[in-house]
């Protein structure tokens, strides 16, 4: 979940948006006209929607005959449970959430994975000189007291052979990048290589970022565009379909103008600080479109090996309870080329 600090006051006057989720978009429409579709974002707008932005700007969804209205929730666990519910139409979230929520029993599945790559890393300021994870032993973590954050720290210690009981773990909430900077923990589990880190670098103190993919954790989407199971076998698949690829093609747009893509966002969401929504877009690319074997795939696609074994993570450390929590998770069914 997002802990953007430095925009928290914004946050402030973006949930009362929230409200706005209680109500059900219709995904009939009468033929030739704009279909409406209601998107929850997973938290108040940033740099990782920056492609939602850019699509609703340039017209690629209005393009496709849909009229896309975004909200935001007043909860990061709000987006799936008001998905499931009926409330939305579609809803960003993250690949262990959407496991979560199916592990509840929520009919849910993600259609295309938006931020391909783990964001979330430990990260500390230079003065702490934790580079590495054996670096942490005697040292005070902070998380924001989320379940598989916990289990992100127990196996990358183990995996480092740093005794557990060698490092305290504080639950900082929201106040990640805070907590860092007066001193109460030496590092987070849970800040962003792409905002927290890039904005701690904005401010002179020059992060050390271990990821969690790189130290033991199974490598995962850190966010994902999910819809109902069941509209996936009803005629309103071709909406999503049309949605998704229409999202793709405003990510696309980001990768080949990332300057403009943030001037939309801004222009968007006046509170935004355009220098660190910029230099984020640009550090997150990779991971908007990665490297290696999502090479000659289309935009979102999702690996169902990669989800299986993060799932059986997920499962080995008690996060879930059942396979089916995972298996069938994801789909690529809607991205281009792809499905029936």
């Amino acid at each position: 979940m997002r802990r953007l600090f430095a925009v928290a006051a914004a946050a402030v006057a973006v949930l009362a948006l929230a409200a706005c989720g209680e109500k059900k978009e219709s995904l009939t429409s009468a033929k030739g006209s704009a279909q409406s579709l209601t998107l929850m974002l997973d938290w108040f707008p940033n740099a990782d929607h920056v492609g939602i932005y850019q699509a609703l700007a340039g017209g690629d969804f209005s393009s496709t005959d849909l009229d896309v209205h975004v909200q935001t929730p007043s909860d990061p666990a709000a987006p799936l449970q008001l998905l499931a519910a009926g409330k939305v139409d579609l809803a960003v979230s993250y690949e262990p959430e959407v496991m979560l929520a199916r592990n509840r029993g929520e009919p849910v599945v993600a259609v295309g994975a938006i931020v391909q790559q783990p964001l979330t890393s430990i990260v500390s300021v230079a003065s702490k000189h934790i580079r590495t994870p054996s670096d942490l032993r005697g040292k005070t973590v902070g998380d924001a007291g989320i379940s598989y954050q916990h289990a992100y720290l127990s196996t990358i210690l183990a995996r480092a052979h740093v005794p557990a009981s060698s490092v305290r773990e504080v639950n900082v909430g929201a106040s990640l990048v805070p907590a860092m900077l007066s001193g109460r923990v030496d590092a987070t589990l849970g800040a962003y290589w792409n905002y927290e880190a890039v904005q701690l670098q904005q401010m002179g103190k020059n992060p050390n970022v271990i990821r969690m993919n790189q130290v033991g954790v199974p490598t995962y989407d850190e966010l994902v565009l999910v819809a109902r199971q069941s509209e996936l076998t009803s005629g309103h698949i071709d909406i999503i379909r049309r949605f998704v690829q229409a999202l793709g093609r405003g990510y696309e747009s980001v990768r080949r103008d990332p300057t403009g893509a943030v001037n939309n966002l801004v222009k968007a969401n006046p509170s935004l600080d355009r220098r660190l929504q910029l230099a984020s877009v640009r550090a997150t690319l990779s991971a908007f479109f990665p490297a290696g074997t999502n090479v000659g795939r289309p935009w979102g696609w999702q690996d169902p090996t990669q989800w299986s074994a993060y799932g059986q993570w997920m499962l080995s450390n008690h996060l879930i309870s059942a396979a089916t929590a995972f298996d069938g998770a994801s789909t690529n069914e809607v991205l281009a080329g792809q499905g029936s």
